[in-house]
């Protein structure tokens, strides 16, 4: 299994994002990984100042960028204290979302750290938001975080569908979380059981089908750990019915995972096109942090 090199926390600065920051020091000397912070100074958010000022200053640019450097510094020395390797500082200007891609492409990341509320940064997980952009735009692990770090995390949720997903999602939560019980949900749902009731089938029928699922599902979950190569005593596996977004956030609420390990996209090539509607809703819903694969 190999270990994450470099993790990149983009931060606007704010006390949630301070969040990310935190938990990406704990990750970085957890897993011996260069720790790399990024504040990008929005180039709309300075047009728009520029316009409430009736006699621009010629270094008012160059100020707000000092000022962003010396904040950035002053964070970076706090943390440092959770922080056992090397830390590297990245101010920019430009486009949010185009200038954390690029850093993370340019520093070949292995995991991406956002808060899941900013003041700019990361507002609301909502469509057109920041997070979701950069989701749209990476190809890399991004772990949206909401709750303080004051250890590793000790409980994680992976929601699978036995695709090559299920597998790289497994292997990054080993990675991030490698002394964390790892519980493994599959969700099922009847095809057409609506329309199926509706035509005539009946109940005993319906629920013939639905056991039959069942047996599917758990087979292919004890296929999905062998080629995981799991030990035993590391998991807890579940195969149930139901609607896979309700069935995450009440495992999540009994159970009180910290972490959610959730593809990225969707099953069909709509949502292959965005974020799949299952990873929306658990992004804006969950109450643990999501790490979005």
């Amino acid at each position: 299994m190999t270990r994450l090199h470099t993790i990149l926390a983009a931060t606007d600065l704010s006390a949630a994002a301070r969040l990310a920051c935190e938990r990406a020091v704990r990750l970085a000397s957890a897993c011996d990984a260069r720790l790399e912070l990024q504040h990008v100074v929005n180039t709309g958010a300075l047009d728009s100042l520029r316009l409430l000022f009736a006699s621009q200053p010629d270094d008012l640019q160059q100020r707000l960028l000092d000022e962003a450097r010396e904040e950035l510094r002053s964070l970076l020395a706090e943390l440092h204290d959770g922080l056992s390797g090397s830390a590297n500082l990245h101010l920019g200007i430009g486009n949010v979302v185009n200038e954390i891609t690029l850093q993370a492409d340019a520093l070949d990341a292995d995991l991406l750290v956002l808060g899941a509320h900013g003041s700019s940064l990361v507002r609301d997980l909502i469509v057109g938001s920041t997070t979701e952009r950069v989701l749209r735009r990476t190809g890399r692990p991004l772990l949206v975080v909401r709750r303080p770090a004051p250890r590793g995390y000790r409980q994680v949720l992976i929601p699978v569908d036995f695709s090559a997903r299920s597998l790289k999602a497994i292997e990054v939560a080993r990675r991030l979380a490698p002394k964390a019980a790892l519980v493994l949900l599959h969700t099922f749902e009847v095809p057409f059981e609506g329309r199926l009731r509706h035509a005539g089938v009946s109940e005993q029928e319906l629920a013939a089908l639905r056991a039959s699922a069942q047996r599917e599902g758990e087979t292919r979950m004890a296929e999905l750990i062998a080629r995981a190569g799991l030990p035993a005593a590391a998991l807890h596996s579940l195969v149930l019915y139901g609607d896979p977004s309700v069935q995450i956030l009440e495992h999540e609420r009994l159970q009180g995972s910290e972490l959610i390990v959730i593809g990225k996209r969707g099953q069909n090539s709509l949502e292959d096109l965005l974020l799949g509607s299952v990873t929306k809703h658990i992004l804006s819903q969950a109450q643990s942090d999501v790490l979005v694969i």
